[in-house]
């Protein structure tokens, strides 16, 4: 697209050309390869009927252009090796979200793709291989140079099918499971992985307390030690480019505010710098920190810290060693006067960059223009976002001189050599300002004859080419404007050597910075002279003798009052020569260590620096024993990871126990052998004590740890009485399979209640108060399933009931299932009131668990009868009689299924048919015979021994009248007895009958098959 006018300006502005592109029609995207001379419409290269989505630029070769698709139209690359000249179409399998280029290669790249792929191509796009699958958004980096060995390997975090997620490496074209490496060897928590220069950083999942690692220089993963009771909510990592880690860390008792920590080399020990730094609510929602680092100074940075509910702006020139206010301006904009008296009074910074790549920010700085800060703030108490102004410093923030009264976004041009000024964009202006003097003197220049809202500025980097591009609209309805200025003819000459001045580095007068005096070389301001080139640079640097302000507390370390660093009243000095052993020397910390970077010598570094001593002799103490993952629990079969820390001993010369609590136990000559954790797989369910021992020849010390291993529960099986007496307490139990020692949690809802009553036995005890039909509800948690089971319970004053046995074909077709069980109680209720009048909500069956498959009838009085007792258990009696009688004469059937159809029996002693002509009967005789005398030897145990089974009630009431009966009323009077639990089997046990009744499903051993017993009979 070539420009639709052209327009001559001022002689130092040269010419302006401007380039409407359409931003309503379908031609939406143009590209220029002559820096905005001229722009041709991408479409009539690629296709009209293409619509593309995102550019992609290679970091290391510009020439070399990636374009996608719109993804709802066809998933498409196009690649371009050109500069955009031409284009060559690949179709993708997938949908791109995001590339990652590599940092030196140019050809290769990694794709994210909307269903959480990671792939990757080697020849720019052109063909892509799948790398690993549910990778986290974000969390995957190239190799570094220098301290990867691979070039193609890939540092990513993935979800594992057990739902946990791992780090993981491996090169890229070759990530098969057998050549994927897992440098941390557990899980950690979900978008925790940072891969940053020589550190790498990954958040362990625990319960409560975060806890972070750290890598150095791809060494094993180091646990970060943060001051103990920081207790972090959150932590970012600031910076890294500094040999040291700058952490940002929200604590506890902070909302809005973090607290900002420094790390040793290793990014291990960290210590306070600076407390409630400012954080600020980003476009996406994000918390920015209110932290800037100064481009082209080392050790120096501005932060706004909330102080006694006021949020002031302080500066540090020794990586955060020392901070101060910032001195205000001695005069304004017009000249007069300004009287600000620090720490009342002073200037305060807005320090968030612009997520707008094209735009300045609040705050700005380069490295190629040493000290010179460019910001939006006010001059006042405390920060605010009304009345503010443009300020500049141009000597490292010690003095500032205000530039404009209204926001700014400001640029700098030829390497810092000048500076551009425009509005904000909410703001339309024909005017830019161009300043050589570093913002003394500003000349206003006209760039457009319509005022033009703008929405920023490409700043062309290349030493030969001196172009500035805007790019914004007329109005919010308006198109695109493009506006491209070449500002090198404002520049009279090339810099020589008589054009630049040296400029000392100081902080309020002290020529000292980072434990040298530094004196930089740059252009004298007002030279109107063009660099051309990155001239700044230190001209000198003369180390220092190092004084107290070179040094920062070491870690466990406080700075006091009077700034001297005192150990934190939770730090022990001498914990740190637990790597000692007799004979051996090791450096015992004096409290503080020198910054890093910094490069003072001699003075009171001795007396600072870590000294040299002696290990001394020590007894074990502060023996602890956590695992890896710091959790308590563990799932059955897997490895657990335990950790051996030692505060003091000689670690090499001490002896190390430890007891798993199953009946196996480790030693180790010394802790060294277990530094990297012992490891131990637990085979069976239960909770263990884990007891650790460190002995030496002066003494010992031991600690405990109880460690639950659980494993999910398969089955829940809710046992408890059909019916039952009211005011008499009754035992209700859950069978767990597999069997699960003390390590499940059973929840009870118990009587309509709402609210569950939590326990760690099997089993409880509740007495109904009223009449009614009750709910009973179990859950059973363990290994973080649950499982539930649930019945229905009648509660009366009395009632009757018979047990029920069928002819043996019904046993075919018994899958032994509850939902079937339910399904057959139904159909012989409907047989039952078949041959007897009887209310249906009255009449409960219940059918037993198991084969032979046996039944067991209830027989309710109406609620609240109490004041009627005999005659209700008259009418109950009747009833029962006419049933038993129909019983007796075969007159009870149903059908299961066409052709099959099944009889109903009363299992009494007396009534039962033991002998019958019948062919059909006399297949069941046996089967009767049998579950009579096991019947009849139940009953004699329960009464003799006065027992009850723990989950099983029995209540009876010994009639003398009607002792010939097997079926009698039973009456709230009784008097029972409890049977302690290891008196009987096990709820285990009798499963596990149950389960064998089932294999063998035999009529010769009926007895053996687990039943409800019902807590009703009586003789």
């Amino acid at each position: 697209m070539s420009p639709k006018s052209q327009a001559a300006l001022s002689p130092s502005l040269g010419i302006l050309h401007i380039t409407t592109l359409s931003s309503t029609g379908q031609d939406k995207t143009a590209a220029s390869s002559d820096s905005g001379s001229t722009y041709e419409k991408m479409n009539d290269k690629i296709g009209s009927k293409t619509v593309l989505t995102y550019l992609y630029v290679c970091p290391t070769n510009k020439r070399k252009i990636m374009v996608l698709t719109d993804p709802e139209f066809e998933s498409s690359v196009l690649i371009s090796s050109d500069e955009g000249a031409s284009y060559q179409k690949y179709r993708l399998t997938f949908y791109i979200l995001s590339l990652l280029f590599h940092p030196t290669e140019e050809d290769w790249a990694l794709a994210y793709s909307h269903d959480q792929k990671l792939y990757s191509s080697l020849d720019f796009g052109r063909k892509w291989q799948l790398v690993h699958e549910h990778v986290t958004p974000t969390r995957f980096y190239w190799s570094v140079s220098g301290l990867d060995k691979e070039s193609d390997l890939v540092h990513m975090e993935a979800h594992m099918p057990d739902g946990s997620v791992q780090y993981i490496t491996c090169r890229v074209q070759m990530c098969t499971e057998a050549n994927r490496n897992y440098p941390f060897p557990g899980s950690i928590d979900i978008s925790s992985l940072v891969v940053q220069d020589d550190y790498i950083f990954i958040q362990v999942p625990t319960s409560g307390r975060a806890t972070y690692y750290v890598s150095y220089k791809r060494d094993l993963f180091i646990q970060i030690k943060l001051p103990k009771y920081s207790l972090p909510k959150d932590l970012h990592i600031v910076s890294t480019d500094e040999k040291q880690v700058f952490a940002a860390v929200q604590e506890w008792n902070q909302n809005d505010t973090y607290n900002l920590y420094l790390s040793d080399t290793r990014g291990i020990y960290f210590t306070l710098s600076m407390e409630n730094v400012k954080t600020t609510k980003g476009i996406g929602g994000n918390q920015m920190l209110d932290l800037y680092e100064v481009s082209g100074i080392r050790g120096m940075l501005i932060a706004n810290k909330r102080q006694e509910n006021q949020v002031k702006t302080f500066i540090t020139y020794n990586k955060g060693r020392d901070w101060r206010l910032l001195q205000a301006p001695t005069t304004d904009l017009d000249g007069n006067e300004i009287h600000c008296i620090m720490p009342f009074c002073s200037l305060h910074l807005q320090l968030q960059t612009s997520e707008n790549p094209y735009l300045s920010g609040a705050i700005s700085t380069k490295n190629s223009a040493p000290g010179i800060i460019l910001a939006t703030g006010n001059i006042g108490a405390e920060l605010s976002y009304n009345n503010v102004a443009m300020y500049i410093s141009s000597d490292a923030g010690n003095n500032w001189r205000q530039i404009f009264e209204e926001e700014h976004n400001v640029w700098f041009l030829d390497k810092g050599g000048a500076l551009v000024a425009v509005k904000q964009p909410s703001v339309p202006t024909r005017h830019l300002w161009v300043s050589f003097d570093e913002g003394r003197q500003w000349t206003q220049h006209s760039f457009s004859s319509v005022p033009l809202f703008v929405d920023g500025v490409l700043v062309e980097a290349a030493a030969d080419n001196q172009i500035m591009t805007f790019f914004g609209h007329f109005s919010h309805r308006s198109e695109w404007q493009l506006i491209k200025i070449d500002y090198k003819s404002i520049f009279s000459k090339k810099c020589t050597e008589e054009d630049y001045q040296t400029w000392h580095l100081h902080n309020q007068g002290e020529p000292c910075v980072m434990g040298q005096k530094q004196i930089y070389m740059k252009r004298r301001p007002g030279n109107y002279c063009m660099l051309g080139k990155d001239y700044s640079r230190i001209l000198s640097a003369e180390s220092c003798i190092c004084r107290a302000h070179d040094f920062e507390c070491d870690y466990g370390y406080e700075r006091s009052g009077n700034g001297n660093c005192r150990p934190s009243f939770w730090f022990n000095p001498s914990s740190t020569t637990k790597s000692c052993s007799m004979g051996q020397n090791y450096f015992n910390s004096t409290g503080y260590r020198k910054v890093v970077l910094n490069n003072c010598t001699k003075g009171v570094k001795e007396m600072y620096t870590a000294q040299k001593q002696q290990c001394p002799k020590k007894p074990p103490k502060g023996l602890l024993l956590t695992t890896k993952d710091g959790k308590l629990a563990a799932n059955l079969g897997t490895n657990v990871t335990f950790l051996v820390h030692l505060d003091e001993g000689d670690s090499i010369r001490t002896n190390i126990q430890l007891d798993f609590g199953d009946g196996i136990a480790l030693s180790y000559s010394n802790l060294s052998w277990a530094e990297e954790g012992i490891k131990h797989v637990y085979k069976s369910a239960g909770i263990f004590c884990v007891t650790a021992l460190a002995e030496n020849s002066l003494g010992y010390d031991t600690t405990t740890l109880y460690l639950h291993v659980t494993c999910p529960v398969e089955h829940v099986q809710l046992l408890s009485p059909f019916v039952v007496i009211r005011n008499k307490e009754v035992n209700i139990s859950a069978v767990v399979l597999p069997s699960h020692p003390r390590t499940v949690t059973y929840f009870w809802w118990l009587g309509n209640t709402t609210e569950p009553t939590v326990t760690l036995d099997g089993s409880i005890s509740y007495t109904f108060p009223s009449e009614g039909m009750y709910s009973l509800t179990v859950q059973v948690a363990a290994a973080n399933i649950i499982f539930q089971d649930s019945k229905t319970i009648a509660v009366r004053e009395f009632f009757k009931s018979l047990l029920l046995s069928f002819s043996p074909n019904l046993d075919e077709f018994n899958p032994d299932l509850s939902e079937w069980r339910q399904d057959l109680g139904r159909i012989i209720k409907k047989a039952v009131l078949q041959v007897a009048k009887f209310p249906e909500e009255l009449l409960l069956v219940a059918v037993f668990p198991g084969v032979p498959t046996a039944a067991e009838l209830f027989l309710l009085p109406h609620k609240n009868q109490s004041h009627d007792k005999k005659r209700s258990e008259e009418e109950l009696e009747h009833v029962s009689n006419i049933i038993v009688s129909a019983l007796n004469q075969n007159l009870v059937e149903f059908e299961l299924k066409p052709g099959v159809r099944v009889i109903v029996y009363n299992t009494q002693l007396t009534l039962a048919p033991l002998v019958d002509s019948n062919p059909r009967h006399r297949s069941s005789a046996m089967l009767m015979l049998l579950s009579v005398v096991f019947l009849g030897l139940a009953v004699f145990l329960i009464y003799k021994f006065k027992r009850k089974i723990p989950w099983i009630s029995i209540y009876a009431e010994v009639n003398q009248e009607k002792e010939q009966e097997m079926i009698s009323s039973v009456g709230q009077g009784d008097n029972t007895t409890k049977i302690t639990l290891n008196e009987f089997s096990s709820s285990k046990e009798l499963m596990e009958k149950e389960l064998d009744a089932r294999v063998k499903r035999g009529v010769a051993n009926a007895h053996e098959s687990t039943r409800e017993i019902p807590n009703c009979t009586s003789v």
